[in-house]
């Protein structure tokens, strides 16, 4: 075999893979975790059998746009769905595009399993989200300002204030505005300023001479931060309840008393996107949380990936700003309204609309923790299923609650990767450190994103005697963990909270996710062997239950979709269905093509990123694979193999990737009791017949919108989860 190795850099997945080509240019030998005893048998597959990863997450982008244009979707909520849409887009920016630049700057050139190098990957990016954005204006110009127009809320243009509002505005401009802004005008004494990721700026074009004398001709203006995106008009005299105007419009239209004396000929909005990976140099690092604390202060200053500007900026400013940030034209945006359109969705909360949103509702509380209120004994009678935001996520904060008031508990350990800024969950783990109880948090300092917010709770835990740990170096404890140790008689009893989402209150009401409590013996033991592999430096004993990453988990669903491929085979019947958030492991998608080819049905139901390519003669004719975009983000890891009829059903942290399955630390959980294995099999099968919702991945890579056939009413498994919850 004649190949080339690449270790590539990315602070998010620790990547330490090795891919090799041959001359024919296909994979032959794939991705091997570090920790893997034995390396997984060579793959012969060829690029045309992998949808490219960054193409596949901008069509997810593009499913969540469409929302906006649902007019059976509340108008706020549409406005909503395209604000998601502008933010999902600006980290696609900052992670993916700006990895592919560094490993393109850096000579890295070997193309990945789709056969397309960084290079290649970033020209058709740019193609892509170049349409995208043009969709997203036309969308907000063309359909979502009017109607919110005709629903009396609107953001009124500086050429149409009226000579009251201008009053108003101005008073409002010296009052609250100016003394917030700092204009630097460019010359020697004043460089081109080093401009903050995703801030909004304004170049200025002036005439005249400053009180100096000087005469450069440009300044920078930035929209201070601290300021609303949106002010309300409040006129006195006038009716204007919904009447906003952006503060970026107040500046730009008072921007010649900033610079008095001088006449400005041209003010441009323009924003810039930065590469905003961190990177922590284990060799060098001694302490993790410090390192993370000195990194994050150049987050907003790294590499230019993205450069937004108004539509109507001339093509000297274009041409000066290009040459500042080093920005060719593909990485250019020019936009047809305001430069970042998240700034509208602080109009959601502003105008009191409940009638333009969805209606609210109160989450099901389950019925066994109902019955016996202490949740101790709730657990004991019965594994409990919680399937979130259908279902409370009271329980796992009362668990923790009670933990804390009761005698006989001795300990509470649990993982933290995303909590919340105000976290009842956080507040129960010191309310029981302060009833005496032995505290221990493994705390994922690296989430991205959450990493100063994870600094901050690090250090307020410790302040109460809680012991904070830091999982693995170089693997994201991404595992949802929590165990209370409890004496009851004779033996301590371990009671287990494992879940599929982050123990984050506000989440657990908007993404769908699953828990599960139980005092299962074998899990309970799995589990705090988990905890002590991740707090101290010691071996662990094989776990009996419970799939870890980056250990068995793999492992594990590989020996189980070659055991449906073999049933398939031995002529039984055969299925699989797998929810996810990204498919995109190179062993696991040729799996299951091998499983497709022997005839094992699959359906595979991936929100996100998929790589597997559907419909291919001979290869995946058997696969099917949809995606559910709706009120709430889908975000349940559910894989669930037939087993000749003794259905095997997993919950997990961790998505179908590689940096899941070797760089991370992850867990698998089987449902052992049956009627919780039959209630998710029913789930997953409401979500396979949702004509409401979800689209169909074709064999080219495009998501069309499943329809219901004529005449018959579309179906939501959304909305019939929530009705059957609140009924």
């Amino acid at each position: 075999m004649v190949g080339k190795a690449i270790m590539q850099i990315n602070r998010d997945e620790w990547i330490n893979d090795l891919k090799f080509s041959d001359r024919s240019g296909k994979l032959v030998a794939l991705k091997r975790g570090s920790l893997m005893s034995e390396p997984i048998e060579n793959l012969l597959i060829g690029p045309e059998h992998f949808l490219n990863r960054e193409l596949s997450l901008l069509e997810f982008h593009r499913r969540v746009m469409a929302q906006a244009e649902d007019s059976q979707i509340p108008l706020l909520e549409r406005l909503r769905f395209l604000c998601i849409s502008s933010t999902n887009l600006d980290e696609f920016f900052e992670v993916r595009v700006g990895g592919l630049k560094e490993r393109n700057e850096a000579g890295m050139t070997l193309p990945g399993a789709d056969g397309q190098t960084p290079e290649q990957q970033l020209e058709k990016i740019a193609v892509h989200s170049h349409v995208l954005v043009q969709d997203q204006y036309r969308i907000l110009n063309e359909t979502l300002l009017p109607l919110l127009a005709e629903a009396e809320i609107v953001v009124v243009k500086r050429e149409n204030w009226s000579q009251t509002q201008i009053a108003w505005l101005h008073e409002y401009f010296h009052q609250e505005i100016l003394p917030l802004l700092s204009p630097i005008g460019l010359d020697p004494a004043h460089p081109f300023p080093r401009i903050l990721n995703k801030s909004l700026n304004f170049m200025v074009f002036l005439q005249g001479k400053d009180a100096f004398g000087r005469n450069s001709g440009q300044a920078i203006v930035q929209c201070p931060r601290s300021s609303p995106n949106l002010v309300r008009l409040e006129v006195p005299g006038e009716e204007s309840a919904n009447h906003f105007v952006f503060t970026s419009s107040i500046i730009h239209f008072f921007m010649d008393e900033i610079f008095f004396g001088m006449t400005v000929k041209g003010c441009y909005q323009f924003r810039v996107t930065r590469n905003s990976e961190l990177f922590v140099d284990e060799e060098e690092t001694e302490d993790l949380r410090r390192a993370i604390e000195g990194e994050l202060i150049y987050r907003q200053f790294g590499d230019e990936v993205r450069l937004e500007i108004a539509e109507n900026s001339p093509d000297q400013m274009v041409a000066f700003l290009s040459k500042q940030f080093e920005i060719k034209s593909p990485d250019m945006y020019r936009v047809n309204g305001p430069v970042n359109l998240n700034r509208l969705v602080g109009l959601i909360d502003m105008v009191g609309r409940p009638d333009l949103m969805y209606p609210p509702f109160e989450a099901n509380y389950p019925k066994l923790l109902k019955r016996k209120g202490n949740v101790f004994d709730a657990i004991s009678k019965s594994d409990i299923l919680l399937h979130h935001p259908f279902d409370s996520f009271l329980p796992v904060v009362d668990l923790i609650r009670q933990a804390a008031k009761d005698p006989r508990v001795l300990t509470i350990k649990q993982t933290l990767y995303r909590t919340g800024s105000k976290s009842i969950i956080v507040d129960a783990l010191v309310a029981a450190a302060k009833a005496g109880k032995e505290v221990t948090v493994v705390i994922e300092l690296l989430a991205r994103f959450d990493e100063e917010a994870n600094v901050a709770l690090a250090t307020r835990l410790q302040e109460y005697g809680i012991h904070v740990v830091y999982g693995v170096f170089g693997y994201k404890t991404h595992a949802k963990l929590l165990m209370v140790a409890r004496k009851e008689g004779n033996r301590l009893c371990h009671y287990v909270h494992m879940g599929t989402g982050n123990y984050h209150p506000k989440t657990a009401t908007i993404y769908t996710d699953y828990g599960l409590m139980t005092n299962n013996k074998q899990i309970g033991d799995d589990v705090n062997r988990i905890f002590l592999q991740l707090t101290s430096l010691g071996r662990m004993s094989k776990l009996d239950r419970v799939l870890q990453a980056p250990f068995s988990l793999h492992k594990t669903l590989v020996r189980y979709i070659e055991r449906e491929t073999q049933n398939a085979r031995d002529g039984k019947p055969a299925r699989i269905i797998a929810k996810m958030n990204s498919l995109s492991e190179d062993v696991l998608v040729q799996k299951l093509y091998q499983a497709s080819q022997a005839g094992v049905q699959i359906d595979l139901i991936v929100r996100g990123v998929c790589q597997v390519t559907p419909g291919l003669p001979g290869v995946s004719e058997n696969i099917r694979v949809r995606s559910v975009v709706g009120r709430f983000l889908e975000h349940t890891r559910v894989f669930c193999f037939h087993n000749a009829g003794e259905p095997e059903v997993i919950l997990a942290s961790a998505d179908w990737m590689t940096r899941n399955m070797f760089h991370r630390v992850e867990t698998g959980f089987p449902l052992l009791l049956k009627k919780i294995r039959e209630k998710v099999i029913e789930d997953l099968e409401l979500y396979l017949r949702d004509t409401a919702q979800a689209w169909q991945l074709s064999s080219d890579g495009s998501y069309q919108k499943v329809l219901p056939e004529d005449g018959v009413e579309a179906l939501s498994a959304q909305m019939t989860l929530l009705a059957q919850a609140t009924q």
